[in-house]
């Protein structure tokens, strides 16, 4: 394998045919650059698509009511439903799977905040100590909303980050009271969301304050809650047993699809997994395709090379050249055409890729469904693999004809 001699004669064959050569190895090189590239780009969508997904837990189900649009019972359809916290609580005691639950009221529009003769003008909504886990909200200082809060209608608020940096500035928030339209809250904790954007610009208080001081009554306008490690199809089955809950109560139609508002992420997310896992393997495929159109153009220069070279063989075999030698030499030479040119090609396409995340981070490009392309370590190993069973694969049908070439036949051979 390291026979000086093979590998001078090695380089010797392929510096007298150097535009064969090249043309052979562009065709490997560029099989393996499109890989990379397709493998890189599907990488970028699937993280585009995550990313969708950060600031809510994807175990999580959304229920929202809606209005009746089918008959049912006798009673005619544009009926309202409205949740309440007698729902809230049947279902949390119906439902074993939830881990952490929250219902949400929204005060309807923004309420001028002041703290001190600083003022500006902010979302208001109520919710309970679940929130945080659903919303995947990280409490920064202080504390999130809690039971005793909802048991007391305390008058407490947790702020968003750009909230205590509009109304505090470096000043520490906690334990301050900030006036929301004429009420007086107690900030209790700040909050950071990876959602970014208007959902740092929100305070949160307790539902079951929301619901007293700004005519709520026991209504919500939203419920969530998250189910574990359960399947999609033991979400569906809580979806179910939902449906069914609220069916009983407000006697709506199970086919009416517009009474209730189901979201349920566990299965959204399963769905976006499995339509990247499809569109990966699809890539592979593709990228496949092209590394074996190289592959055949390989191995046909190398028949030619045979067909060239079959004195020489011949003369070989009289001396006593054995025919695994004969082989082993055409096998390194597939091989090294195909492991420099798709190794060159590897390197271009993870530096294009590389190239292009440098881009969008240092421009600031912010493309909702494609983030942070590139190639994983896995994929380059499985693409160096690959080459070297392509050079296998190329070489050895050559090199199995080379070895059966009788010597006497050779040496006549014009």
């Amino acid at each position: 394998m390291f026979d000086l001699d093979t590998w001078q004669e090695i380089y010797f064959t392929i510096k007298q045919n150097k535009l064969r050569t090249f043309l052979t190895a562009f065709s490997v090189s560029w099989g393996i650059f499109m890989l990379v590239i397709l493998l890189g780009v599907g990488t970028g969508l699937e993280n585009g698509v995550k990313y969708q997904f950060r600031d809510v837990a994807t175990n999580s189900i959304w229920i929202s009511p809606g209005q009746t649009s089918l008959p049912y019972q006798g009673m005619k359809p544009g009926r309202n439903i409205r949740l309440t916290n007698e729902d809230y609580s049947e279902i949390n005691r119906n439902i074993i799977q939830i881990d952490h639950s929250t219902g949400r009221y929204w005060c309807s529009g923004e309420f001028t905040v002041r703290y001190g003769n600083k003022y500006s003008a902010f979302d208001l909504m109520g919710c309970g100590p679940g929130h945080q886990y659903i919303e995947n909200q990280r409490v920064v200082t202080g504390r999130f909303i809690n039971d005793f809060d909802m048991e007391n209608k305390r008058k407490v608020a947790v702020i968003g980050v750009d909230v205590r940096e509009i109304l505090f500035g470096k000043e520490d928030p906690i334990d301050k009271y900030i006036d929301i339209g004429g009420i007086q809250y107690k900030v209790v904790g700040v909050y950071d969301d990876a959602g970014g954007g208007s959902e740092l610009k929100r305070i949160f208080i307790p539902l079951s304050t929301a619901q007293l001081a700004y005519n709520g009554a026991n209504y919500m306008h939203q419920m969530m809650f998250t189910v574990g490690d359960a399947s999609v199809k033991d979400s569906k089955d809580i979806v179910a047993k939902v449906k069914d809950i609220l069916i009983d109560k407000y006697k709506f139609s199970p086919d009416d699809s517009r009474a209730v508002f189901v979201w349920n992420n566990v299965e959204q997310f399963q769905k976006f997994i499995d339509l990247f896992n499809g569109i990966r393997v699809f890539l592979w495929i593709v990228g496949i395709g092209t590394i074996v159109a190289g592959i055949v153009g390989v191995s046909n220069i190398m028949l030619i090379v045979v067909k060239e070279r079959t004195r020489e063989i011949g003369v070989r075999k009289a001396i006593g050249a054995t025919p695994s030698s004969i082989i082993g030499l055409f096998l390194q030479e597939a091989i090294v055409i195909t492991f420099l040119a798709g190794y060159v090609g590897l390197i271009a396409g993870i530096g294009l890729i590389e190239g292009i995340n440098y881009m969008m981070l240092k421009m600031n490009v912010e493309a909702e469904y494609f983030k942070n392309p590139e190639v994983q370590i896995q994929t380059a190993f499985g693409a160096t693999l690959l080459l070297v069973a392509a050079g296998l694969l190329a070489g050895y049908i050559p090199a199995k004809r080379a070895a059966r070439i009788k010597p006497i036949e050779a040496l006549r051979d014009e």
